[in-house]
Parts: C-alpha cells; sequence; structure tokens
C-alpha cells in the first residue's frame, strides 16, 4: 500500500508480524511506530497517516487533496486552522471539517490533536522553523505567537483537574526533600521553581549534573517521604524520563508537568499535570507551564507562609542590609 507525492512516499511494511508505517521525504526515511495488523481497528487508528491511507478511497476530490497535503506537509499541516488548510489546498473550510469527520474525529480540533501527538515530538529545530514560516508572515510574529501562549494558557486552566493540582501542591508541601528536574529547555522553569520554592520549603535540590550516572548519584538517598518536580516537554529528554523512572522506582512522589497523557514521564507520575505548549517553532511555547508552575509555587507560600513568616521577615532585613535591591528612593533617581 502506497501514498506517493512530490516529496513524500509513504509505505508500511509487514514486520515481525505487525506492520510499520513510513514515509521518504526529501531523500530520508521516518518511522512513524508500529501499528497492529490490519484487523485491529484500533492499531489503524493510531496512526493518522495510515488512517487516510485507508479512507482514501472514500474521499471527495477536495478531501483527497487535503488528504495529500497532509502525508506531504504533515510537519506544517498540524499546526494550521481548519480555515487555513482549506485555502492552502484550495478547498473550503466546510470541506476539512467534513474529512475530519470522514476520518471519525468529533471535529477539525480533534484530528488536529492526532496530528500534533504524531509529530510534536519528532520536529527537528530546522523543521520547527519551517512550520513557524508556514504558519505566520514577519508581520504577525508578535501576535500569533503571544495568541498562540494565551489560548494555551486558558486550555490549560480550564482543563487541569482542581484536586490532582490541590494534591500536587501537597505533596510538595509535606515532602522531607524535593527534587526539582527539567533538561533543555525546561531547565530554566525548573531554576524558576527551585528558586521560589526555597523560601517556603526546607531542603530543595536543583538537579543540575547533565550527566544520568551524576544524576542518579544526587537522588541516591531519595525516599518515599521526598517529592519530586518533573518539566518535560517535547522534544522529550531521555534524562527527564530515566530520572523519573528512578524517582517512582524509590518510591517518591513525582508531580510531572508534561504536555500529555502519551509523554513518557506521565507513566511515573503520582500527580500529572497537563500544559499546552501547542506551537511548534524554533522556540518552545512554555508560558503554559510557567504559568501551571507558578500557580504551584503560590499555592506552597500559602501552605507555607505562617510557619516562614520569621524567615520570610530576616530574609528580608538581610536583603535590606545589604542593599541587594534598589530602594524606591534609588530606583526614581535611576530613572
Amino acid at each position: 500500500m502506497a501514498a506517493a507525492g512530490a516529496a513524500v512516499a509513504a509505505f508500511l511494511i509487514l514486520q515481525d508480524d505487525r506492520l510499520f508505517l513510513h514515509f521518504r521525504k526529501n531523500g530520508g526515511i521516518l518511522n512513524l511506530g508500529a501499528q497492529r495488523r490490519r484487523g485491529d481497528k484500533k492499531g489503524m487508528e493510531d496512526n493518522l497517516i495510515a488512517l487516510i491511507t485507508a479512507h482514501i478511497s472514500k474521499f471527495s476530490k477536495g478531501q483527497k487533496k487535503i488528504a495529500q497535503y497532509i502525508v506531504e506537509h504533515y510537519d506544517e499541516a498540524a499546526f494550521m486552522t481548519a480555515l487555513r488548510l482549506g485555502q492552502t489546498v484550495g478547498t473550503s473550510e466546510s470541506t476539512v471539517v467534513r474529512f475530519a469527520a470522514q476520518l471519525g474525529f468529533d471535529g477539525y480540533p480533534e484530528m488536529q490533536d492526532a496530528m500534533q501527538e504524531l509529530i510534536r515530538s519528532r520536529l527537528t529545530t530546522l523543521q520547527r522553523i519551517e512550520v513557524s514560516r508556514a504558519r505566520m508572515t514577519d508581520d504577525e510574529v508578535l501576535e500569533d505567537v503571544m495568541s498562540y501562549d494565551m489560548q494555551n494558557i486558558r486550555k490549560t486552566m480550564e482543563e487541569i483537574p482542581r484536586d490532582v493540582f490541590n494534591a500536587a501542591a501537597d505533596a510538595l508541601t509535606k515532602a522531607r526533600k524535593v527534587y526539582i528536574f527539567g533538561a533543555g529547555s525546561c531547565q530554566a522553569l525548573a531554576t524558576f521553581a527551585a528558586y521560589y520554592l526555597r523560601l517556603f520549603l526546607d531542603d530543595v535540590c536543583l538537579i543540575q549534573a547533565t550527566g544520568q550516572s551524576e544524576i542518579f548519584e544526587e537522588m541516591l538517598r531519595i525516599s518515599d517521604e521526598d517529592a519530586v518536580l518533573g518539566i518535560s516537554f517535547p522534544r522529550y529528554s531521555s534524562r527527564a524520563v530515566k530520572t523519573m523512572h528512578y524517582a517512582n522506582r524509590k518510591g517518591a512522589r513525582v508531580i510531572a508537568v508534561t504536555d500529555s497523557k502519551a509523554s513518557p514521564i506521565a507513566a511515573y507520575a503520582s500527580h500529572l499535570l497537563l500544559a499546552h505548549s501547542d506551537m511548534a517553532s524554533v522556540v518552545d511555547s512554555l508560558a503554559a507551564p510557567l504559568s501551571v508552575i507558578n500557580a504551584l509555587i503560590v499555592a506552597v507560600s500559602l501552605r507555607r507562609l505562617e510557619a516562614r513568616r520569621e524567615l520570610l521577615t530576616e530574609l528580608e532585613n538581610l536583603w535590606n542590609s545589604q542593599e541587594v535591591y534598589l530602594s524606591a528612593d534609588e530606583d526614581e533617581n535611576h530613572a
């Protein structure tokens, strides 16, 4: 079975009683994962490209244009609105919506989620730049990026279960020691969380080692009395996965801040906080994850305020005596 385009050829290979979907783009081959045999419907639906291939004979002329574009430009189509996808291939927005329904999705947003899950963790840096170019012009960058960030925060706020969030804040507050880990761009979020949590918790360890053995050495004494705040977003770090697995195996409470239940660290979470990061560009959209972490810090601070009141007063006096921050008068003089 094959679906060929100018730059892409999609094909299925039978190996060890499983079907593997591959497609060749610009000379390179990308394996999109194993699928079950044809008789297993769920296995086919797990992979959008295979699903499209299976339905190709049922599509209208306009829907076939959409199907061909998704197969050939999956990395761009995944982040287009239904209107923009329709305009790109020369069909209407309603045709795109009917295409999604033909595949069995409740609507275009659900199909878009499937496309994004399929490719988000596989985008290279160059592909991310190409996606950005396809989605916005130079004049649209500020408005589009900030709009995506606001949408991510809004969707995250609506979807996080309040009981899960509160349980995560309780786990951090009650832990003997809190370990925090984030790799790549998530390291900045980990550093932010550690800075503020240290104001309210007695023992906070920001894991900064880069080698896996050194990370485990820092966590050698972790136990079921401790908690780990793990942060991981596409492209997922293998170090984050191994670190959360280790913490889980040692019995610690794992608070995972990530983007999907399919995230590789989700399986090790005691408390799973999902934050949208649905913007593939050279820069990860971490506005919603940062907002979730900010909310966790505030929740912990409220739980620990009375216990830390005296210490925080002493710290403020220390900062003033050492002139760590400009006073209001000095700030005006520098204006």
